[in-house]
């Protein structure tokens, strides 16, 4: 089987400088115990969406088209609502600190730097000690990823996200070593009873280390993944994986057991 590892790519010189320079910004301000990240956000997030208009404010700014005007009060993250500040369990002043930087995560990849490889893995890198409960090394996450409270997420070292995954950590996700999330996958911590959807049950989610959650897959509440299992592409996986099965279909179920994992197989 072929072995391609990824490429070592860089930005050319002036627009790396440029962005390192930006995101040195960002991170001095942050580690800033004055820094009123509300304001930051909207800062940052005025300076990418509108440029020119940085500086208008008053009279100036009440001239501005009413389109324009609510779209400038739409980058302040006092000006908006997110879902997870709905749920009942929500620990208001957790989430009002992490509230400014989730909304810079997610408007950051909306706008036309979000895409950008280079940059948005950085971004993304610096922003996530200050949402997640904790992080570890070398975390790389791509753009359109979303999760709720973020402080109910613990992520281990060399771990991957790639684009469009839901990370619910309503409930509680943990996130060990070297994971690896495919795009359009999304893993749960909460569900609602059947009878009445304002019945919602949360449950710690658990992926151990080297876990792999294929392309579109979902991984339910309370389930644990152990470590090196994968669970395949559009599977659903309703019960815990063990350790190194390969877990595919809806609802999942064993179909190979890697060869690491000795002579475990299937039926035998």
């Amino acid at each position: 089987m072929p072995v391609r590892p990824l490429r070592s790519l860089d930005p050319p010189p002036d627009a790396r400088r440029s962005y390192s320079a930006w995101l040195d910004d960002i991170e001095t301000r942050l580690a800033d115990a004055r820094c009123d990240r509300n304001e930051l956000c909207a800062s940052l997030l005025r300076g990418i969406y509108f440029p020119g208009l940085t500086g208008v404010d008053g009279e100036n700014l009440r001239a501005l088209p009413l389109a324009t005007r609510a779209a400038i009060a739409n980058l302040d993250p006092r000006n908006v609502t997110l879902e997870p500040e709905y749920y009942a369990e929500v620990d208001a002043e957790l989430f009002a600190s992490r509230k400014p930087l989730i909304w810079l995560w997610q408007m950051f990849d909306r706008s036309p730097m979000g895409g950008n490889v280079w940059l948005g893995v950085r971004l993304r890198r610096l922003l996530a000690p200050y949402v997640f409960q904790s992080v570890g090394g070398n975390f790389k996450c791509f753009h359109f990823v979303e999760f709720s409270f973020g402080y109910n997420l613990i992520v281990g070292d060399d771990v991957v996200i790639h684009r469009n995954v839901l990370l619910d950590d309503r409930g509680g996700i943990r996130l060990g070593n070297r994971v690896s999330i495919s795009d359009y996958a999304a893993v749960y911590s909460h569900s609602h009873s059947i009878d009445d959807i304002s019945d919602v049950t949360n449950k710690v989610t658990v992926l151990e280390d080297g876990v792999r959650v294929t392309a579109g897959a979902a991984i339910l509440a309370g389930v644990r993944v152990s470590e090196q299992a994968m669970v395949g592409a559009r599977a659903v996986a309703t019960r815990d994986v063990p350790a190194g099965h390969v877990n595919v279909g809806v609802p999942a179920r064993t179909v190979a057991v890697k060869r690491t994992f000795g002579d475990d197989q299937p039926g035998s």
